[in-house]
């Protein structure tokens, strides 16, 4: 199994629900446990002996495909509809609709963290100390410059400051304003909030809609499942969580030896994905999910770095406002390069089409709308490791400048961080934010320069 990759997650010290030590909190946890109906196998055990940090859920004996690990009845899940402040909050729903979607959840542990009579006191004994978090949200800004330029997570965190601002300020503020005898605006404080919007991002789960329902229902809300978040992450993982109507459950996907650690899977995720929502990353090779973005914008700055007359210059123009039109492209968008495949084929191959077009052939295919019949050199395939050699020439250049665009976007190149990565001992004594940029950036890089010889 690859190396796994763990959240930082530590016990809360000084004025938190887990200020009695790691001990007797996760003997709190255990007995509540009991005492809810979370039933816990007796072939697993909950321990921070023998895991990759913290808490970690590991094996007492041999498991094989499809055991249940343990079983959370629906009424232990803490959301929006759980709360002791559901009532209140279903009440005044259309005044907490938000961009996001968490408002409610975090409404509801801005309340249930810092209630003593709280159902959930002895979950929250296992949740970290807010003030440890390590999301690249809580860098100082010219750190995360340096380490994470290129990757895309800058501009992700960008987003997500703006957003909490205006949330707490437009919906978190006024709401406890108007519910003095529940909130404190001194206790629930914007930083309080920014803390817990980080907490959501790195321990929540979402339940999958139904496949019927995917195209027609939002996106269920975020919630908190006990036991399930204990659980760390790797690509390759050996666990699922499964719904049921009554309850939810922690299911084997592949054999487990004794004494081995027990890993869930967030999805499908790339490692700034990782680094930027939970805080860690996957180290090299072990994320067989990771991928690379090319910016959409990028590949037009290639196509007119490559036009040698005004005339050509203009006509990238027009044929970007078409792809554009057709909703292929657009100014904030980015092609995902994956380590086998192009992740977002359809977009990048009719991208690729239209800007490589000459002047007679764009405007006939501006006629038709974009509409043509599809010819099998360039529409029987998707962009694979396999095709992309096989690519018009033209193509090709516009996909190979456009990766050295982007690569030159970063602050560092491969081999240097090739050879950092191969020195212990100056790996060593890197930070561990340093430790985990470096992971981030250089799978893409190494996925982007796969790409260069593909298109070479």
């Amino acid at each position: 199994m690859a190396t796994a990759a763990k959240r930082p997650k530590q016990v809360a010290a000084g004025g938190s629900p887990a200020e009695d030590g790691s001990a007797d909190a996760l003997s709190g946890f255990l007995d509540w446990c009991e005492t809810v109906g979370l039933e816990l196998s007796p072939k697993v055990y909950v321990s921070k002996e023998g895991t990759v940090s913290d808490y970690g859920l590991l094996a007492r004996e041999d498991l094989q495909i499809g055991e249940v690990l343990f079983t959370i009845p629906r009424a232990v899940l803490l959301s929006q509809h759980t709360t002791s402040i559901r009532s209140l909050l279903e009440k005044d729903q259309a005044s907490l609709e938000s961009q996001s979607g968490w408002v409610p959840l975090l409404l509801a542990l801005l309340h249930e963290y810092t209630a003593s009579n709280s159902h959930w006191r002895p979950y929250f004994s296992l949740w970290p100390d807010f003030s440890s978090m390590d999301h690249p949200m809580f860098w100082p800004e010219e750190e995360r410059m340096r380490l994470l330029q290129g990757t895309g997570i800058l501009e992700a965190v960008d987003k997500d400051l703006a957003n909490i601002q205006l949330e707490y300020t437009s919906i978190i503020l006024p709401f406890m304003e108007s519910h003095l005898d529940l909130f404190d605006p001194k206790l629930h404080t914007p930083e309080l909030y920014q803390r817990l919007v980080a907490f959501v991002m790195a321990y929540s789960f979402q339940e999958p809609l139904d496949e019927e329902d995917e195209d027609e229902k939002e996106p269920n809300p975020p919630m908190m499942v006990p036991m399930a978040d204990i659980l760390n992450h790797v690509a390759n993982h050996n666990a699922n969580l499964e719904y049921s109507l009554e309850c939810l459950k922690m299911v084997t996907t592949q054999p487990i030896g004794k004494g081995q650690e027990i890993f869930n899977t967030y999805g499908q995720m790339a490692n700034w994905q990782l680094m930027h929502m939970y805080g860690f990353a996957e180290p090299y090779p072990g994320n067989t999910d990771d991928t690379a973005d090319i910016q959409m914008v990028t590949v037009r700055r290639a196509a007119l770095q490559g036009a040698s007359t005004e005339a050509e210059r203009q006509l990238v123009s027009e044929q970007w406002d078409f792809l554009c039109q057709l909703e292929m492209v657009g100014e904030e968008g980015a092609f995902v390069i994956g380590w086998e495949e192009v992740l977002t084929e359809e977009e990048l191959s009719m991208t690729l089409k239209v800007l490589c077009m000459a002047a007679e052939e764009f405007k006939e295919f501006k006629e038709h709308e974009g509409w043509e019949e599809d010819t099998e050199d360039e529409e029987s395939f998707t962009l694979s490791n396999e095709t992309i050699p096989r690519l018009k020439a033209s193509w090709k250049k516009l996909l190979h400048d456009s990766a050295l665009l982007t690569l030159q976007s970063y602050s560092s190149d491969l081999k240097a961080e090739q050879d950092l990565l191969n020195d212990k001992v100056a790996y060593g004594k890197l930070s561990q934010r340093e430790q985990q940029a470096l992971q981030v950036r250089y799978g893409q890089k190494r996925i982007l320069h796969q790409l260069l010889e593909l298109a070479s």
